[in-house]
């Protein structure tokens, strides 16, 4: 315990960061855990939930599209049977429901803390980031299932996996902006998280996850994936657990950008609206 210790007392000796926000990050540290914590409190299985919330979705797209409805498709490295389109479809799944697990609380996370809101000394910039990164949490208990399926099947673990980080990047980076902007505005538009499910259906429908990028006609397929970082998000986690390659860097890269852009204006609007949080609630 104390090698760890001094082992992280050396990583924040060497890292660009203030105090006061290794502070920060122990806060978010600990509100992420009892966010964590609350959703199951009370029950026996209490933080298994995840895993088997997750594990059960993998079993059911499973199911229902490769065994009842028999849909067959084609990829490097996994063998052609009625298994690889469930796993396919569910690789594709995970980030977006991480993506809107996030999201959707994160949007009236300011308004649902009052209290917090009202005090000077906590850091406000925190609370939409919560939902998000428990969201995200969560949804790694479903990659660490998917993991093991696709390793059972192919009996390989592919080395791309390493490479999952640079697709998290991206992911976080996005539904962090957009959680800021419209926790933000959620204060002063009560209609944002609303609106922001409609947006999200919308959204779902023209983001090739539950059918195969291949079908959408070739002079808009660039465009979906050059516009969309979250149809260039879910290709990427496909090519790194599924097929073992990357078959998508410029549309990743572009992908980080936006996110990036969106990440920076979010916390921006964020800012600007902060200091009248607690006058209108």
């Amino acid at each position: 315990m104390k090698g760890l210790v001094h082992k992280a007392s050396k990583i924040k000796r060497w890292l660009p960061i203030p105090e006061q926000g290794w502070t920060q990050l122990s806060l978010l540290k600990a509100l992420v855990q009892r966010d964590l914590e609350a959703r199951y409190k009370g029950s026996i299985l209490g933080n298994i939930w995840p895993l088997l919330n997750q594990l059960s979705q993998l079993l059911i797209y499973t199911y229902v599209f490769s065994i009842v409805l028999r849909v067959k498709l084609t990829l490097n490295g996994l063998p052609e049977n009625n298994l690889t389109f469930g796993l396919w479809l569910f690789a594709g799944l995970l980030p977006w429901i991480a993506f809107t697990s996030g999201l959707i609380p994160a949007a009236g996370s300011v308004v649902a803390q009052t209290n917090l809101v009202k005090k000077v000394v906590f850091p406000l910039v925190l609370l939409p980031l919560v939902p998000v990164f428990s969201a995200f949490i969560e949804s790694t208990f479903g990659l660490m299932a998917l993991i093991v399926f696709v390793a059972a099947i192919t009996q390989t673990l592919h080395a791309t996996l390493w490479l999952l980080p640079l697709v998290w990047m991206p992911q976080l980076l996005l539904t962090a902006g957009l959680a800021y902007l419209t926790a933000g505005l959620t204060v002063f538009l009560r209609d944002i998280p609303q609106t922001l499910g409609i947006i999200l259906n919308l959204w779902f429908y023209v983001t090739p996850i539950v059918y195969p990028a291949d079908i959408i006609p070739e002079r808009f397929r660039s465009l979906v994936f050059w516009l969309n970082p979250m149809a260039a998000i879910a290709e990427t986690y496909r090519d790194l657990v599924l097929v073992g390659k990357v078959a998508h860097w410029g549309e990743w890269g572009v992908a980080t950008g936006v996110s990036l852009i969106a990440f920076t204006g979010g916390l921006w609007v964020y800012g600007r609206l902060r200091p009248a949080f607690a006058d209108v609630l």
